[in-house]
């Protein structure tokens, strides 16, 4: 599977084999850094809602790999604050960005800003809608711990606790584990 260029919207835009390449390349890259790999790229991280642990990761990741980033964590210094609309944020910023990751709280925003975007979006949360990342890295985590998980050798038992209706993670997750042999 190819990610260059590629949204990252939704689990549902990923069949089990890209999962697995997922966790492959999650897997390399923790064995062997590449702190170049990403030089002379520029990520925006477009954070319409609070967020520590999402943007602070993926701004690190780019810095680690060589790249750099622009972007804004506090909604209230943006012209969106004064009217400007998802989609002309994402038009100015795509003039800036190679790609842009965004938290926003409306659902199905990650889907609207990939539709008018020529550089990839990355869906670091929409409303209660999805996080595919945090599925990617949950998923990895379950596949280190249980390598099983991989293979289907065993079927894996995951339970969920918390807010299942609004919870953008379980949704995704819940998505994601559908194409592992696993009782939820």
């Amino acid at each position: 599977m190819a990610f260059s260029g590629r949204n990252i919207i939704s689990i549902a835009d990923f069949g089990h084999a890209d999962l697995i390449a997922v966790l492959d390349a999650a897997a390399s890259l923790e064995r062997e850094p590449r702190p170049r790999l990403l030089d002379g790229r520029l990520m925006a991280t477009l954070f319409f809602e609070p967020s520590t642990r999402t943007r602070l990761s993926f701004e690190a990741a780019m810095h680690k790999l060589g790249g750099s980033v622009i972007g804004f964590s506090d909604v209230a210094s943006t012209s969106a604050k004064k009217g400007e609309s998802l989609a002309d944020t994402i038009r100015m910023v795509e003039q800036y960005a190679d790609v842009v990751v965004m938290r926003h709280p409306r659902d199905g925003s990650a889907r609207l800003a990939s539709e008018v975007s020529r550089v990839p979006i990355i869906n670091g949360g929409d409303g209660s809608n999805q996080h595919p990342t945090q599925t990617f890295i949950d998923l990895y985590t379950i596949a280190k711990l249980f390598p099983e998980l991989r293979d289907g050798t065993r079927e894996l038992t995951v339970a969920f606790a918390g807010d299942l209706r609004y919870g953008r993670t379980v949704h995704s997750l819940l998505a994601a584990l559908a194409h592992f042999r696993c009782r939820v």
